[in-house]
This record gives structure tokens, C-alpha cells and sequence, in this order.
């Protein structure tokens, strides 16, 4: 069989068939695998492709099935789950996984809404925990039925109430101040591309919760030091790797995939192809004239709106460690917190954040977009190009696939960096040696991503347990012997790898009768 995409969740189900038995071979467009959760070397450093936490996978048994440990994986654990910040120059606060250390922040910052969070919590942790379970479970009607009951159905109907309602709105019942309510949505939302108010994204108001659930973890080496660990697993286990080959049609034969063909015209044979990658790819792009039981699946596809790129990310090789501007009682209430160890979100206002999402359907950046920032070299040390020297990312969302004036040449990424200088003392920028940026074409050039977007499943819970639509929520194609994994299959983006272990089963299952996991 062949897996089609070397980011986390392809190599994750390749590794999986690979130590059931099944022959597999792994195919990647890039030159090495990881996608964007990997690792690159630039500039004289290494950089993170995208942000480094990684949180939602380390509650997955994924780790302990594969025995990543053995194959070079471990975690750092910074000290906090994030830091929240502002461009109004309000109080920033931070989540830990204590949630009462958390609390006791913020009385001290945001004392009108302790009680608040406090509600929230005991409303939204039986819905995170709930949601967390799903995501480690293959989906089905049968099997969410039995996580709901083995909690006593706690959260369920909070659960399906959530997912109808938007995350403003769900995040509004709680708190009356945006400083509270805008960092929810800047982790939910705003990483999605999507408006606060959208039905269905009320599910984003877990994370507060999630992060005293689980911790965050950044591979010690970079991000792409997971990937790298599920590349040895899945050859340890016999699994093949062959990079620099990329797809361009599935090879089908009444109704039957048999195989791929690659863009230099080989074609490999195949009874079953995973296509870890984008599905409106698949079904738009690489199937051609599709056979009579999927061509209702692939109009629907077709007939989806086309979503562009909307994230860019700065990386900086810098000369000397910058200091966190004073003026915040962020050290007087944590005196033991690195702030530049941890992730930092810096949240627009809600009027700011209307204006980006206006600004980018016109080609323009904001005046103050959305900002994730950290400096990975802090906590994790390997991560540091040199003595002294430290590398710093830096995220911006709302930036669009199409500027106005093009990316050649803009000096919007510079005005980046100035803001992000403006939230440090005095010579920051000076400190900056030589910096690069990723901008929504160089993530399609590069990584294949069509018009820089990286595909998201937006299908809630409860269509995952009635198997809506069935490619996404149970990996299974109309086309026989065509499985879809990936960001674009259920539970979603980020680094979960559950779309991957998930995509495994439904294939074993499929081929051998029973159960992988």
C-alpha cells in the first residue's frame, strides 16, 4: 500500500500499518519528511516550520504505541501553556496547567473575572475532557457513544450545545472583558482563518480548559524532532520512505484505486492509497474522470469555496537575548516564569480584529494583526544557533495569499518585526542578525500547499459520531481502496497525529478484519 504525505499524520499511519504486517510505502513531494511540523536548517540555525507546541498529541497513546521514546523522542515542558498579551498595553496573563496558578494570576491582573473563570472551569472541563477523549477514539456512533457513557454522559450536552454556537458567543457568557475572551478566540478562530461570531467554532472555548489538562511539550531539538522519530519507527517496523516524488493523479480501474502516478510519469501500483494530504486535492485535482460511485463526492468537493493562505511566519537569527519591556506585573506575579521560554499570543481588540478580517479580503495586512511569538532556543538550548545567539518566530495571522502590491518586496514583514520590538526594552531590533520570512506563496511553493492554505476539518463531534460527510469522519473514499488522513480529517489541525492512527484502523480493519488499536 502507499501513504501519500510525509507530515506527522502520514508518517504516523504508515508506522502503525508498517508494525501490523502491511507493506507500505511512504511518498513525499519534499526532500525530507515532516511537513509542517518539521524542522529546517536556514540561516546558519534551525527553525520550526510552524509553531512548536505541541499539547493535544501528548494526551494521544500515539507516543507509547510506537515507541517514539525509543527513536530520540523527548519533550521540554516550558513553564507555562501561554502567555496572553495585548496591543492596547493591558496586563498580559498567563494559563498554566495548575489551573489554580493560574487563578491566583489572575486576581492580580483581572480580579473581576476570577469568579468568572472559575464557572467556566466547571462547565468547561468535563466538555474538554469529553472532546479529548473522541479525539483519541476511532470515530463511531458506537464507540463516542460509549466515552459519553463511560463519563456519565458529563459535558454532553454542553458538548453539542458548544458546537452549534460560536466562540464569541460561548466565551461571552462567561466574561465581560475581551482581555479574557479575545486570547480564546486568538487560539481558536484566528488560527483557523475564521471570524469570532461563525456558528460551529464554539468548541474553540475549551482551550483554556484543555491546558490544565494536558501539557505542552516542545520536542527537545524542534518540532521536526517528532517526525523524525516516526520516520525511524515506521523503517524500524520495514515501512519504506521515498521523498522528492509527488502525486499528481490516482491511477483508477473500475472503481478501484490501483495505484498513483508521480509527476515525473512513474506510476506505482497500488491495492490502497492513504492520501495524507489537502482531500480537495484529491478529489478536484488527482482523480480525473472519477468512477460513477464518487462523482457526487467529488462534486461537492469541487463546488466548495477555494480557501487562500492566510498565515505568515517571521524566523530570526538574533545576536543576544532581548528583554520583555517592563511596565507589566507579569514578574511581580510570576516571579519564576521565563516570559520568553513560553508562547506568547498578542490579541488585537475585537473592533481590531474585525478590521484584520476586513483588511485581509481587501490584499491588506492590519494596522495590528493577530502576533504568536516565542523564542524556542529559551527552553530547549539545542535550539540555539550559538553561544549566546537565540532564534526567534514569529507568527502573524491575516496576511493575505494576495497582498496588495505583492509580497516581492514588501516592507510588511519589517513592520512586523518593529512591533514585535516595540513589546521589548529599547535595541531589540539591533539584536536581530539576519531573518527570513514565510508569507502564504512560499508555504504553496514549498510545501505544496494550494494557494498557501493549510487544510482544516471543521467537522464537530457530533458529525464525527453520525459519520458526516463519511471521507472525513471515517477515512473512507467512494473510490475502493482510497483513504483520506491528514489536517483535512477528523479531529482536525495541529499536531494531534489522531487523523493518522484513526486513518491506520479503518485501513486495517478493512484489509485484515479487525481492529488495529
Amino acid at each position: 500500500m502507499i501513504v501519500v504525505g510525509g507530515g506527522h499524520n502520514g508518517l504516523i499511519c504508515g508506522s502503525y500499518l508498517s508494525r501490523s504486517g502491511v507493506d507500505t510505502l511512504l511518498l513525499e513531494s519534499r526532500l525530507g519528511v515532516g511537513g509542517c511540523t518539521s524542522t529546517v536548517s536556514d540561516l546558519g540555525a534551525r527553525f520550526n516550520i510552524c509553531h512548536c507546541d505541541h499539547t493535544l498529541i501528548r494526551a494521544m497513546p500515539i507516543a507509547d504505541e510506537l515507541s517514539l521514546a525509543d527513536h530520540g523522542l523527548r519533550y521540554v515542558e516550558p513553564a507555562a501553556g501561554a502567555i496572553f498579551a495585548f496591543h492596547d498595553g493591558a496586563e498580559p496573563w498567563a494559563v498554566f496547567h495548575d489551573a489554580e496558578q493560574t487563578i491566583d494570576g489572575l486576581a492580580a491582573a483581572y480580579p473581576c473575572q476570577v469568579d468568572a473563570y472559575r464557572r467556566y472551569l466547571r462547565d468547561a472541563l468535563p466538555v474538554a475532557e469529553l472532546v479529548i477523549a473522541m479525539a483519541g477514539t476511532v470515530p463511531s456512533a458506537r464507540r463516542f457513544a460509549g466515552v459519553a457513557l463511560r463519563r456519565g454522559a458529563r459535558g454532553m450536552a454542553r458538548l453539542l450545545d458548544w458546537s452549534r454556537s460560536s466562540a464569541s458567543d460561548v466565551l461571552g457568557r462567561y466574561f465581560d472583558d475581551w482581555h479574557l475572551t479575545m486570547p480564546g478566540i486568538t487560539v481558536g478562530p484566528s488560527v483557523w482563518g475564521l471570524a469570532p461570531d461563525t456558528p460551529g467554532t464554539g468548541l474553540a472555548a475549551i482551550n483554556y480548559a484543555s491546558r490544565h489538562l494536558v501539557r505542552s511539550g516542545r520536542p527537545v531539538g524542534g518540532s521536526g524532532a517528532l517526525t523524525d522519530s516516526l520516520q525511524a519507527s515506521m523503517e524500524a517496523s520495514g515501512g519504506r520512505i521515498r521523498c522528492d516524488s509527488r502525486v499528481d493523479r490516482l491511477i483508477v480501474d473500475a472503481g478501484r484505486v490501483t495505484g498513483v502516478r508521480l509527476t515525473d510519469g512513474t506510476h506505482l501500483t497500488a491495492d490502497v492509497v492513504v492520501a495524507a494530504c489537502d482531500p480537495a486535492r484529491v478529489f478536484v485535482d488527482w482523480l480525473g474522470d472519477p468512477p460513477v460511485a464518487a462523482r457526487r463526492c467529488v462534486e461537492r468537493w469541487r463546488n466548495l469555496p477555494v480557501a487562500d493562505g492566510y498565515e505568515s511566519k517571521i524566523d530570526a537569527v538574533l545576536s543576544g537575548r532581548p528583554v520583555l519591556a517592563a511596565g507589566s506585573g507579569l514578574a511581580e506575579r510570576h516571579p519564576d516564569l521565563d516570559p520568553l521560554g513560553q508562547s506568547m499570543y498578542v490579541s488585537p481588540s475585537p473592533d481590531q480584529l474585525a478590521s484584520a478580517h476586513q483588511s485581509r479580503g481587501q490584499g491588506r495586512v492590519a494596522e495590528r494583526p493577530t502576533l504568536l511569538f516565542d523564542m524556542p532556543s529559551v527552553s530547549d538550548p539545542t535550539m540555539a544557533p550559538g553561544e549566546g545567539r537565540h532564534v526567534l518566530s514569529l507568527e502573524v495571522l491575516f496576511t493575505p495569499y494576495l497582498l496588495e502590491g505583492g509580497w516581492e518586496g514588501s516592507a510588511e514583514p519589517e513592520r512586523w518585526l518593529g512591533m514585535w520590538a516595540e513589546m521589548m526594552e529599547p535595541g531589540a531590533l539591533n539584536l536581530v542578525d539576519s531573518w527570513r520570512v514565510m508569507t502564504p506563496n512560499r508555504y504553496e511553493n514549498e510545501f505544496a500547499m494550494h494557494r498557501g492554505h493549510t487544510p482544516s476539518c471543521a467537522v464537530t463531534p457530533l458529525a464525527a459520531f453520525l459519520g458526516r460527510p463519511r471521507e472525513t469522519t471515517r477515512y473512507r473514499t467512494p473510490v475502493k481502496g482510497l483513504y483520506l488522513s491528514g489536517a483535512g480529517t477528523f479531529p482536525g489541525a495541529g499536531v494531534v497525529g489522531a487523523a493518522g492512527r484513526n486513518a491506520a484502523d479503518a485501513v486495517y480493519t478493512d484489509l485484515r478484519g479487525g481492529s488495529l488499536i
